[in-house]
């Protein structure tokens, strides 16, 4: 295990030494907080699922969600206790607020993956979006590392989880619209 926090810590380290910038400095808090407590997405999916052509997508995305928080936030984050890194680098100089929780996974990019999942599930109903939203979730994981806030390996599971838990709710919707329609 030591030898992937040496991994994550060398990642860390590159993006702060060679893309650290001002410009970064100012945008990369203002990109994550797009992630911040899923409010972005709740009010997406809400959106969708006020919406009669969409309704569908608004359940899968709220389910998505669910499953990120219950899975995520709520089981993994406590059951790991991993550390922040700027928890474990003296003199660190966030750009944003200390967080409270652990480290892994990474929540800003589970339900932002988890969203993107689901906009790509039904890429054909939202046209260009489902791009617009994986690129989004790219830019916000790359946030949480710019920002020290999580390490790469937080980011990439939380990204697989996210992918992962859009599709199974997706799957799961899907399933009980069959099974009602069938009754």
């Amino acid at each position: 295990m030591e030898w992937i926090q040496r991994m994550d810590f060398m990642v860390l380290d590159w993006i702060q030494q060679h893309l650290k910038s001002g410009t970064l400095d100012f945008w990369m808090p203002l990109l994550t907080k797009l992630g911040d407590k899923g409010i972005f997405f709740a009010a997406l999916a809400l959106i969708l699922f006020c919406t009669k052509k969409y309704r569908r997508q608004g359940m899968v995305l709220f389910t998505a969600f669910f499953f990120c928080v219950l899975g995520g936030n709520l089981l993994l984050k406590p059951l790991v206790g991993r550390t922040r890194p700027y928890d474990l680098v003296e003199g660190f100089q966030l750009l944003v607020e200390p967080l409270r929780d652990f480290s892994f996974p990474s929540g800003h990019t589970m339900i932002s993956f988890a969203c993107a999942a689901v906009f790509w599930r039904y890429r054909e109903r939202f046209q260009g979006w489902s791009a617009v939203l994986l690129l989004a979730a790219v830019l916000i994981a790359f946030s949480r590392l710019y920002l020290y806030v999580h390490f790469p390996t937080d980011v990439l599971c939380g990204a697989l989880l996210g992918w992962l838990f859009g599709q199974l709710a997706a799957w799961t919707v899907e399933r009980k619209r069959k099974s009602k329609q069938n009754t």
